[in-house]
Formats: C-alpha cells, structure tokens, sequence
C-alpha cells in the first residue's frame, strides 16, 4: 500500500482521479499551491492536476523538481492536455483520468519500482564506505566526508574498480582526463589528502610500490571500528 499524494486546485472534494478511490493506497489531497508544499506530508507518489490548468500544473511541476524532489511525479490529464505534456515538464509517467484502477495501479508499482531502482543504482556501499553518484558525496561509518569534487571522482573510481591495480598514469587519464596537462604527482598529493579524510579507513587505498595504487577491498568484520572523539 503506497502514501499518494494529489495536488490540485479543481474545486470540489472528489478526488481527481476516481479510481484511486476503488484501491487500498492511502490519497491526501491538498491544494496545488507552492506554499502548501512547506508542510505537504511525505509521498511515495505525487499526482499533480493538469485536467483544468496545464500552464499551472507546469509550473508547479518545475518548482517540484527544483526542490529536491525524491518522489515520481505522475500527471493526470484529459486526452486533449496529452499534446501539451513533453520531457522538459520532468514527469516520470502521465496517466489519463478515465484510466481504470488495475491501470492506475499498474503505474504506481511501476514509478515506485523505478524509483527504488534508480536509488540502488546510484549508491555504491563498500567497506564502510557509502557513495551516493547523485548528489556527489560519500560517507565513512555513516558519517559525511568533506571531499573536493576531484576527491570524490578519485574514490568514486577506486570504489568501482575494486581490488585492480592502477598506474599513477592510468588514474591521471581515466579521473583527469586525457587533455589534462599536469604531471602524476598531482595523483599522489589527491591520493594523501583522500587517506587523510578517510580517517580509520585510509587503509581502503593501498600503494603498490613502484606500480601505482588501488582500492581494497574488506568484509564489515575487518574494518576497524570509528574511533570515538573524547573531549579536552
């Protein structure tokens, strides 16, 4: 059972689409305005109201998306609004409002299994270590690193290549890039400040002497435990 969410600024109490009331999910509907949105209760899915006002529901599709938005967005439109829907909207599915339940059903598992998908995608949890490809960052035992964005892309590489060794040379093109004209020793000088944030883990990047460096691999038992901070 999925919490929907229907935004819309139709008058009248019924819902906007009708078959959601012949199915078990749970449906808040609120008003389709910007400052509702502060204190919208959380969603799985948000239903946005384009039957009477696609130039709204546009608009507020956008402020969604530029919210941060972790929820699929699902648009419900009369047959005639469907020439008016495109990509730059960023919906994830349009669903017409005469669809049946096992339709609109159909189309709830299916933003939810490709949300929950995307989010495994873009996640990368190995030896302690979390990674998210989406927003740029990682974590150690949970707690946020502070990375450049080169620190990132190096560990975010380590991290993908596990166990492979990799030349200072082979780093500087694959992380760099070939057009980049600094010499290796910038891999060194990025590898040390990365150790360093890596605290308890810096262990994760090993040196290969006279080869170059790579990505170690550990089981959750053989990682050493944070070390905890006591006071002055």
């Amino acid at each position: 059972m999925a919490q929907l969410l229907v935004l819309s600024s139709a008058p009248g109490d019924g819902l906007v689409l009708p078959s959601l009331e012949l199915l078990s999910h749970r449906v808040r509907q609120i008003p389709a305005e910007p400052a509702q949105l502060v204190n919208a209760p959380s969603a799985d899915i948000i239903f946005i109201d384009a039957r009477l006002d696609l130039v709204g529901a546009k608009s507020l599709c956008k402020i969604l998306n530029t919210t941060g938005l972790d929820a699929p967005l699902l648009l419900v439109v009369t047959e005639g609004g469907l020439t008016a829907v495109s990509t730059d909207w960023g919906v994830d599915d349009v669903i017409l409002v005469t669809a049946g339940p096992a339709e609109v059903d159909a189309r709830i598992r299916l933003a939810i299994g490709r949300m929950s998908k995307d989010a495994i995608s873009t996640r990368i949890q190995t030896s302690g270590i979390t990674i998210d490809e989406s927003s740029y960052s990682a974590k150690v035992h949970g707690k946020p690193l502070d990375l450049t964005y080169k620190e990132f892309q190096l560990l975010h590489f380590f991290a993908t290549h596990p166990s492979r060794v990799f030349t200072r040379e082979q780093l500087l093109s694959e992380v760099w890039g070939y057009d980049y004209f600094g010499g290796t020793r910038t891999v060194d000088v990025h590898v040390r400040r990365l150790r360093a944030k890596l605290g308890d883990l810096e262990q994760l990047i090993g040196t290969v002497r006279n080869v170059g460096y790579r990505f170690n691999v550990y089981e959750d038992d053989q990682l050493p435990a944070p070390r905890e901070r006591t006071g002055a």
